[in-house]
């Protein structure tokens, strides 16, 4: 019997002859499937971080959707209200959250789409939707830009806040010198490289993002409960300030859905997370991973949601905003002085540790990429040596970039103007270019609408996020972190 067999990572076709005693040209629809679903020709895939373990399930899909869903930039939320006030504010995040969960349940469901085929990586899914050279130039740069930049921007708020921690411990009494702001860059990204030795493939990294998730949603409960609970600060205002023009206005407003936006990062993980899954025809993998997600986001929403609105109520237009902006820093500058010193390090040390676990789900993309680059060079495994090289490499060069670019956190909503399509757009399009539903129909129509949207959005978002930084000024420092 000769059977058209598809290699279950990248989507290659391989013939293969399976021979039969009968030699009977038919074969049951449901065994054809079956081998086409457990087929692996190709061994590379098992060499690869992200598809190196397959034996993902329903609570470790929702300990990466947590670990990278909450995270330092959930805490700007309220600097978004700021701008945006109560109605507005609470009307975009609902939007924006309702819409990126439904890009993440169309994406989920195309990682199967086409049988016998697994899309294990955005970029596969990009280049399968939109051709090999538009799709890896749609795919590509965003995916990247986010596993790499949020790296740099984790290790900018790891640095900052092991800073403050090492202040609050040791004490205004304390005569030792502190750590400088590189110091404490370079001890968090050693932290990250050791941690990161022990954990070979996106798989064995679910109890690091159990932890992740765990100290995630403490430090975001105790940040806006703390708010509530404490006496506000004098004379705020909860009526947007408007600016001297109605373009301005208009930039500013886009600046804050850019901020709300990067708060939704974590889709160029989705398909990274589903693909450490096993999968059969009998229990696909979009099934243990939907429920994981439905189960993730939930958590996700009772954090994002009580920060912004209780967050905005206790600061309003107080709350700190640009390179050092936020909740965790509103905490140190209004409520130092009336909160324990104990509670004050508990949320510094939560903080810390997020960002250590969320640093490695967000660098495997691009050791994936490098480990798949080296691979496909060699036509074998990466040695251990390789692997330790791979991430010490990757850790010099975000640390590099931290120092080097120490302004770069304060561009959220420029940052979540690019990553917007990538989030709110691409996938309906994808859905539209490969499920091919008819013209016209509910969901042509609906894909078709909400990606013209968000591309839309997109450009628009990135504009305001770059007169926010061009109107007022930015201080653009190098090598002065």
């Amino acid at each position: 019997v000769h059977i058209r067999d598809y290699n279950v990572s990248a989507g290659n076709k391989n013939d293969v002859v399976i021979p039969s005693p009968h030699q009977s040209q038919i074969m049951p629809t449901q065994l054809t499937n079956s081998l086409r679903l457990s087929s692996n020709t190709n061994p590379q895939s098992d060499w690869l971080p992200i598809t190196g373990s397959r034996h993902g399930n329903v609570w470790y899909s929702a300990f990466h959707a947590i670990s990278s869903g909450i995270g330092f930039q959930a805490l700007m939320l309220p600097v978004a209200f700021a701008t945006l006030g109560w109605t507005l504010g609470i009307i975009c995040l609902s939007v924006l959250f309702c819409w990126q969960f439904y890009t993440i349940w169309l994406m989920i469901q195309l990682h199967e789409s086409v049988p016998g085929t697994r899309y294990d990586r955005y970029i596969q899914l990009s280049k399968a939707a939109f051709g090999e050279k538009l799709g890896k130039l749609l795919g590509i740069f965003p995916v990247m830009y986010l596993s790499g930049g949020s790296c740099v921007i984790l290790i900018m708020v790891a640095g900052d806040t092991m800073k403050l921690f090492i202040k609050i411990v040791c004490g205004p009494a304390s005569k030792s010198e502190p750590l400088t702001t590189v110091e404490c860059y370079l001890l968090f990204i050693c932290l990250a490289i050791l941690l990161s030795q022990f954990l070979p493939n996106l798989n064995s990294i679910a109890w690091i993002s159990l932890i992740g998730s765990i100290t995630a949603i403490l430090y975001c409960t105790l940040l806006w409960a703390i708010a509530i609970t404490k006496s506000r600060p004098t004379d705020i205002s909860y009526v947007p300030v408007k600016p001297r023009t109605d373009i301005g206005g208009a930039f500013s407003v886009f600046n804050a859905l850019g901020i709300i936006a990067f708060t939704f990062r974590g889709h160029n993980l989705i398909l990274e997370i589903q693909a450490t899954m096993p999968t059969s025809e009998k229990y696909p993998s979009c099934v243990p991973m939907w429920r994981g997600i439905k189960f993730g986001y939930l958590l996700i929403a009772f954090c994002l949601f009580p920060l912004a609105i209780g967050g905005f109520w206790a600061y309003g237009n107080k709350i700190p905003t640009g390179v050092r902006g936020g909740m965790l820093y509103a905490l140190q500058t209004f409520h130092k002085h009336d909160t324990s010193r104990f509670v004050l390090t508990l949320i510094s040390l939560l903080v810390l540790i997020h960002c250590v676990c969320s640093f490695q789900i967000y660098a495997m993309p691009t050791l994936d990429n490098l480990t798949f680059v080296y691979t496909s060079r060699k036509k074998k495994p990466c040695s251990t040596w390789i692997k330790v090289a791979f991430r010490v490499f990757f850790g010099c060069l975000t640390f590099f970039i931290a120092v080097a670019i120490p302004f770069l956190r304060g561009i959220a909503g420029l940052i979540g103007g690019i990553a917007l399509p990538l989030t709110l757009a691409y996938p309906c399009f994808m859905w539209i270019t490969i499920k091919k539903p008819k013209r016209f129909t509910a969901m042509w129509c609906i894909n078709m609408i909400l990606g013209s949207i968000g591309t839309i959005a997109s450009v628009l978002v990135s504009a305001g996020g770059i007169y926010s930084l061009v109107q007022p000024g930015i201080d653009v420092r190098f090598f002065d972190p």
